[in-house]
């Protein structure tokens, strides 16, 4: 993963420059082959794991051992981050601790994570593809309302906004308003091989739909929780965690 260890500082102005302009940013062949075949591998191993439906896995303590915990606590990259957030924010993150996230997308219980408009916890988000679909319609591609918000000072707005925009109904409103053009967002087909980033903390983002016979499959690095240390942002991430803990245990065969 040679190009996202070795950024250089003109790479680092130009990927904060596209972010804020057209609302992400692209590192084309970030990974050459070898990474991508051992990604692959690792999430092949866990999908088999999990009859080969949905799961995701939050945090260090869930990727232990994976090729994503080791890229995660790499010095190189762990400095990309913090280059990228102090260059779109114009400060130092106030914690540097960086959130991995793997979301397999796959059999029927995938739709039932696809549309599911949110806005990040942290400043910045990082997207790595392993498996995107090529065939049909349906492929799971990024929809991104791109820097609809700025970073709020106060964490309780942040969590009303959160409230408003992360329930069924609105959800289900903001899908079929897309369905009927009456909503235009960027849809964005993420290539494996290529590193995405935008703000995710501002931009109201999800997948589309992937086919259930298909796999999509991507990594995030989370970094730059502007409420860093707050009770109210630690219990969400602890309710995500919990609710992709009650997904994995619906999907999973039963122990023989």
């Amino acid at each position: 993963m040679s190009s996202l260890t070795d950024v250089d500082e003109a790479t680092s102005t130009r990927l904060v420059n596209d972010m804020n302009r057209q609302g992400f940013a692209v590192l084309e062949h970030a990974l050459d082959e070898a990474a991508l075949l051992e990604l692959r591998a690792y999430v092949e191993q866990q999908a088999a794991r999990h009859n080969n439906q949905y799961f995701a896995y939050h945090g260090y303590p869930a990727l232990a051992g994976s090729p994503l915990a080791k890229l995660g606590n790499t010095p190189a990259f762990k400095s990309l981050l913090v280059r990228l957030h102090a260059k779109g924010r114009g400060r130092p993150a106030a914690s540097d601790e960086i959130f991995p996230v793997l979301r397999c997308v796959q059999g029927g219980t995938g739709r039932k994570e696809s549309n599911a408009f949110h806005y990040d916890a942290t400043l910045l988000t990082l997207l790595i593809p392993i498996f995107t679909p090529t065939e049909g319609s349906e492929r799971g591609d990024l929809i991104l309302f791109p820097n609809l918000r700025r970073t709020r000072a106060w964490v309780m707005i942040n969590v009303l906004e959160k409230f408003i925009f992360q329930n069924a109904l609105c959800r289900k409103l903001i899908s079929v308003c897309i369905a009927r053009a009456l909503l235009k967002p960027i849809t964005l087909p993420v290539v494996p091989g290529n590193v995405y980033f935008f703000w995710g903390y501002r931009s109201l983002h999800a997948n589309q739909p992937c086919d259930p016979a298909f796999r999509r499959a991507t990594a995030l690095f989370h970094f730059g929780d502007p409420h860093a240390g707050s009770f109210i942002t630690r219990l969400i991430l602890k309710l995500n965690q919990h609710r992709a803990r009650k997904v994995i245990a619906r999907t999973d065969p039963p122990l023989s």
